[in-house]
């Protein structure tokens, strides 16, 4: 297993980002590859995805761990994935928000295709990186704009 841990800055309050997290139908707005997302009973998730051409139907458990702003997710069918945000009050308009993902580059590659060893961990790496940004973009935009309405 591989394991890939990164972190972003994100100006808004913990629990605006917390309720982005949440919104799964949301996903497709910042998470690479996800090209639908629909939750369903008490804590899945369907998820179409689709990574280098290839297009996959994925279910994914969401589980909430404790008052710490944890929120944990694994892959349920197929191949195996799983993470956890942590969410971290800096003050009281800024969040650090925290990632850590572990998947099995070999079951990744046989899956999705695409390169291997060190370019495939750079490859998620990006992706990773890229979502995070996604992220910011998507909590700052609403906390702005929900703002602006309170004017």
């Amino acid at each position: 297993m591989s394991t890939l841990e990164e972190q972003i800055d994100v100006e808004a309050p913990v629990l605006a980002a917390w309720e982005q997290l949440h919104r799964v139908h949301d996903y497709p707005r910042f998470v690479c590859g996800v090209r639908s997302a629909h939750p369903h009973g008490r804590n899945l998730a369907h998820l179409g995805v689709e990574i280098a051409g290839a297009a996959r139907d994925v279910e994914t458990e969401i589980t909430d761990r404790g008052r710490g702003r944890v929120m944990a997710w694994r892959t349920v069918d197929g191949l195996q994935l799983h993470g956890a945000f942590a969410l971290l009050p800096l003050d009281g308009g800024r969040t650090r928000v925290q990632i850590r993902v572990e998947y099995d580059p070999e079951a990744v590659h046989e899956v999705f295709g695409g390169p291997r060893g060190f370019a495939l961990a750079g490859a998620v790496e990006r992706a990773v990186r890229a979502d995070l940004e996604l992220f910011r973009e998507l909590v700052e935009g609403r906390v702005a704009a929900a703002g602006a309405s309170d004017d």
